[in-house]
C-alpha cells in the first residue's frame, strides 16, 4: 500500500466517532497499590498491585507488560509451529523447514551425542590459518570478525543502499565493561574471563587460562578504540562515506580485495561507521601474533555456537550471559527456545500464519484511525511551540506529512525458497545456513534502490519502531493487544496506551537523532541555527534531569544515552494527550470507578511499564540500553507533563512535583 493511500484512509477514519456500544475503561484496578500516594510515586501507585501479583520467576531477569504479551504470543506461535512440527511435509516447503528446525531445536539428546563435532571442521580451519589468509577468511566467515559489515540506506542519499561497517569484536558489547573499575564491573570482567576459560576446556583445549587472558586482551584492545554508546548516537559523526580506494589507504593492513571476494560482493564505495575502531582492527591483523589471533577467532566460534551444541556447553553459556550478566536463575524452557529459533530464522513465514489466525482486520483499521489523529495532534503541537521559527515549523510539518505508516503486517512477504533446512544435517549447520541466507539477503540490496516496502520487524513482534532513513513508523500486529491496545476499551485507555506508543515513535522523528534527518530520510540539517540551539538547550534539561536519578546505590541513570527515548516518551505523552483532548471534545467520557478520563489516560500509560527487575539487569540496562528503566519512564517522564499535574492535582508539597521552569518543554 502506498503511503498516501494510508494517510488518506486514516484521515477518512479519523472523522468517525466512537461506536455506541458500551466500552470498558480498560484499566485493571488490581494493578494499583492505593497505599502509595500517587503524586509522590505514580509508578508504584499505578503498578504496585501488578508487581505484587507478578513476582519474578527464575526464567526472567525482567518481567513486565511487554513480556506478558510476548508470552501470550509465544504460546500462540507454539501452537502454530508445534502442529506443523508434528507432521511430515514436502522437502523444500516452508512447513518442512519450520518442522525440521523446531524438531532439531527440541532434540537435546542428539546434540549431546554429537558433542563438538558440528564445529570441529571450522575450528580446525582456524587453527591452520596463516596471516596472509586472514582477510579472505574474515570476508567469508560471518562467525568470526572484528567489525560488522551490512547493507542499509545511505544517510546522505536515503533512496539508495550502501555497504556499511560497524564496530564489533568484543564479546561484552559495551566498551565500559572493559575499562570501568567499580566493584561490580570488575566482578563481571573477572567472571567473563573465567567463562572463556571454561568454554575452552569444554571444547577440549588445554592451557585454557592463558587462552582466556589472550581473548580478553585482544577484546580490550578493540574496545579501547571503539566509541561509547553515547558517541554512537551521533549519526553525523558515524557517517564516513569513502571510495574503496580510500578505504584501502585508511586500513592498508587488510587485503580488501580478498575480503570482498570472500564476501562475494563488489562495490565502489562504503560508509565506515567508526574509523578509529576499524583502523585498530586493521593494525591488530598485522601486529598481533598469529597464534593469538587464532585463539581469538576460535573463541568467537565457540561463543557463537554455544546455544546449538551440548547441554553442558549451553548451560555454561547461560551461567555467564544469563546469570552473571542479567541475574536470571534458570534458562527459558526448551520449547520457548525452539519457538524463538524458528521465529527468528523464518520470521515472516511464521508471521504470515500468525496474522491470518490471530490479527483481526478491524484492529488495523482502528490503528490507522489512531495514527491519523496522532499526526493531526503532532501538527498542532508543532504550531504551539514559541521557540521555533515559522521556517523550521514548515519543515517539521513537511516531515510529519511525509511519514510512512506501517501497521500490522507487510504488503508483501519474504521468499524463503533459497534457505535450505536439512533435517538430517547438524542443527548448527542449519543455523549457519540460516545466517548465510540472511547475509545474502542483506547484501542483495547493495547499490540498489531502497525497498520502501521492507519491514524491519516481524508482524508477531511486541514492539514498534521509527526508521529515520525512510521516515517511517511501524506498529506490528504483535503489540496491538492488551495492555497496549484494546478494541473494547474507551479512548482514555487506548490514547494513554497505544496512543502514547504511536506518539513515541512519531517523536523519534524529532528527537536528538531523528531531527537531523529530513522528510526524505536524508541526514541534512533543516533547522535554522537559532532553532537548533533552542532545541538543544531544551533537551539538555531532560539530560540533566535523568543524570541526577540514582537507580541503585552509586549508579546513576545516563541522561545522554537515554535522551532520544526520553524525548520520545515526553513527546508521546504530550501528542497522545492532545489527540485525546481533541476526541474528548466531540465524544466526552465520564468519570468511571472513581477516576476521571484524564486520570485513566495516565494510568493506562503507567501500566505499560509495569515490571519487576533484578539488580543485575538494572545495572546492565543502565550501562547499555538507550531506554530508561520502566520506573523512570513513568516517574521520570510525568513530572515534565503539565496535564498530569492538572489531572492528579499535584502540588509543590508532593515528591514528584517539579517547578514549571524546570520542566522540559519541547514537543
Amino acid at each position: 500500500m502506498k503511503t498516501k493511500h494510508v494517510v488518506l484512509l486514516s484521515m477518512a477514519l479519523s472523522i468517525m466517532g466512537c461506536t455506541s456500544k458500551k466500552q470498558t475503561i480498560g484499566i485493571s484496578l488490581q494493578n494499583l497499590d492505593t497505599t502509595v500516594v500517587a503524586q509522590d510515586d505514580f509508578y508504584h501507585y499505578a503498578c504496585g498491585g501488578w508487581m505484587k501479583a507478578n513476582p519474578l520467576t527464575a526464567e526472567y531477569s525482567r518481567y513486565g507488560s511487554f513480556d506478558v504479551v510476548a508470552e501470550e504470543n509465544r504460546k500462540q506461535l507454539n501452537e502454530l509451529i508445534g502442529s506443523i512440527a508434528a507432521n511430515k511435509h514436502e522437502q523444500g516447503s516452508i512447513r518442512q523447514k519450520i518442522a525440521d528446525l523446531y524438531n532439531q531445536a527440541m532434540d537435546t539428546l542428539t546434540r549431546d551425542q554429537q558433542g563438538i563435532e558440528p564445529v570441529r571442521a571450522f575450528l580446525d580451519e582456524i587453527e591452520g590459518l596463516e596471516r596472509e589468509e586472514l582477510s579472505a577468511f574474515l570476508g567469508r566467515s560471518m562467525q568470526c570478525g572484528m567489525w560488522a559489515m551490512y547493507v542499509d540506506a545511505d544517510e546522505m542519499n536515503s533512496s539508495m543502499n550502501i555497504l556499511k561497517t560497524y564496530q564489533g569484536g568484543f564479546g561484552l558489547g559495551e566498551k565500559e565493561y572493559y575499562f570501568d573499575q567499580d566493584e561490580e564491573t570488575l566482578r563481571i570482567r573477572n567472571a567473563y574471563e573465567q567463562h572463556i576459560a571454561k568454554m575452552f576446556a569444554l571444547f577440549g583445549y588445554t592451557d585454557v587460562s592463558a587462552k582466556a587472558a589472550t581473548v580478553l586482551r585482544l577484546e580490550t584492545r578493540l574496545a579501547g578504540a571503539a566509541k561509547s554508546n553515547v558517541e554512537l548516537r551521533n549519526p553525523l559523526a558515524n557517517y564516513n562515506k569513502m571510495s574503496i580506494a580510500d578505504l584501502k589507504a585508511l586500513t592498508p593492513e587488510v587485503n580488501w580485495d580478498a575480503f570482498f571476494t570472500g564476501l562475494k560482493i563488489s562495490t565502489d564505495s562504503i560508509s565506515v561507521g567508526q574509523i578509529a575502531h576499524l583502523q585498530e582492527a586493521s593494525k591488530m591483523i598485522a601486529e598481533e601474533p598469529i597464534e593469538d589471533l587464532r585463539t581469538y577467532f576460535v573463541w568467537q566460534v565457540m561463543d557463537g555456537s554455544a546455544s546449538y551444541l551440548t547441554t553442558e556447553i549451553y548451560n555454561e553459556n547461560f551461567d555467564f550471559y544469563g546469570k552473571t550478566l542479567s541475574g536470571k536463575e534458570e534458562p527459558s524452557p526448551l520449547w520457548k527456545r525452539a519457538v524463538g529459533i524458528v521465529n527468528s530464522t523464518l520470521g515472516e513465514a511464521v508471521g504470515q500464519m500468525y496474522v491470518e489466525k490471530y490479527f483481526p482486520e478491524e484492529n488495523k483499521q482502528r490503528m490507522l484511525q489512531l495514527v491519523a489523529n496522532l499526526q493531526k495532534a503532532l501538527g498542532e503541537r508543532i504550531d504551539l511551540q514559541d521557540w521555533m521559527s515559522e521556517e523550521t515549523k514548515k519543515r517539521a510539518h513537511e516531515k510529519l506529512e511525509a511519514f510512512v505508516v506501517k501497521v500490522g503486517y507487510p504488503d508483501k512477504w519474504r521468499d524463503y525458497t533459497a534457505l535450505d533446512i536439512l533435517g538430517q544435517d547438524f542443527y548448527y549447520a542449519n543455523i549457519l545456513r540460516a545466517a548465510e541466507f540472511e547475509q545474502a539477503y542483506s547484501l542483495s540490496f547493495l547499490d540498489k534502490p531502497v525497498d520502501k516496502a521492507q519491514w524491519y520487524m516481524t508482524p508477531q513482534t511486541v514492539n514498534a519502531y521509527y526508521n529515520p532513513s525512510s521516515n517511517e513508523i511501524c506498529f506490528p500486529a504483535g503489540i496491538l493487544q492488551y495492555p497496549f491496545f484494546d478494541m473494547q476499551a474507551d479512548d482514555a485507555f487506548n490514547y494513554g496506551a497505544i496512543g502514547v506508543v504511536i506518539g513515541h515513535e512519531m517523536t523519534h522523528g524529532f528527537d536528538d537523532q531523528g531531527c537531523q534527518f529530513d522528510k526524505d530520510g536524508n541526514l541534512i540539517n533543516w533547522w535554522t541555527e537559532a532553532d537548533k540551539q533552542n532545541f538543544d538547550a531544551r533537551t539538555k534539561v531532560m539530560t540533566d534531569f535523568f543524570d541526577q536519578i540514582e537507580v541503585l546505590p552509586g549508579l546513576h541513570a545516563n541522561g545522554s544515552l537515554t535522551l532520544g527515548e526520553n524525548i520520545a516518551d515526553h513527546g508521546g505523552l504530550t501528542i497522545a494527550y492532545q489527540a485525546f483532548r481533541n476526541v474528548m471534545a466531540e465524544h466526552p467520557l465520564e468519570t468511571e470507578e472513581g477516576f476521571t478520563p484524564e486520570q485513566r489516560f495516565f494510568l493506562a500509560y503507567a501500566n505499560l511499564w509495569a515490571q519487576n527487575i533484578r539488580e543485575e539487569q538494572m545495572r546492565s540496562q543502565t550501562k547499555s540500553d538507550p531506554h530508561s528503566l520502566g520506573e523512570w519512564r513513568v516517574n521520570g517522564a510525568l513530572p515534565h507533563i503539565d496535564e498530569w499535574y492538572e489531572a492528579w492535582g499535584v502540588t509543590p508539597e508532593n515528591k514528584m512535583y517539579l517547578a514549571p521552569e524546570n520542566r522540559v518543554k519541547v514537543w
